[in-house]
């Protein structure tokens, strides 16, 4: 298995874990609005994220897939570093309304390694 085949895997579970976190929250929603999501982009995030994760998963259009999810993932990071400019750290909403934990240096860090995992898939 190549290094691009398990990065295709990896980001790919992270997308798939986040959708349903999403889509079985109730405070998703309020949370997306926290971090200054678009309101028309609130229903679509998590079906988006569905799609991406399970064709990097399945190794389908993998320079497709990777690539739209490095640009997802890059505007997801583009919100909280904007929020975080504001001095807000709402909770991170990154896999659904599970968790409670504000927003921070390290969701930055965690966006830019699954950016690279995103490119990487996509050059496989």
């Amino acid at each position: 298995m190549t290094f691009a085949r398990i990065a295709a895997l990896t980001v790919g579970a992270a997308m798939l874990v986040a959708s349903v976190g999403k889509q079985s929250s109730r405070s998703w929603p309020a949370q997306a609005t926290a971090l200054a999501a678009p309101d028309w982009s609130i229903g679509v995030i998590p079906w988006i994220e569905l799609v991406l994760g399970a064709a990097l998963v399945g190794g389908l259009v993998p320079r497709v897939a990777g690539s739209a999810t490095a640009l997802l993932l890059a505007a997801f990071t583009a919100a909280i570093v904007r929020r975080l400019s504001q001095g807000a750290r709402p909770p991170c909403a990154c896999f659904g309304g599970r968790t409670g934990k504000p927003i921070g240096p390290w969701s930055v860090a965690r966006n830019l390694a699954l950016i690279a995992l995103a490119l990487t898939a996509a050059k496989g």
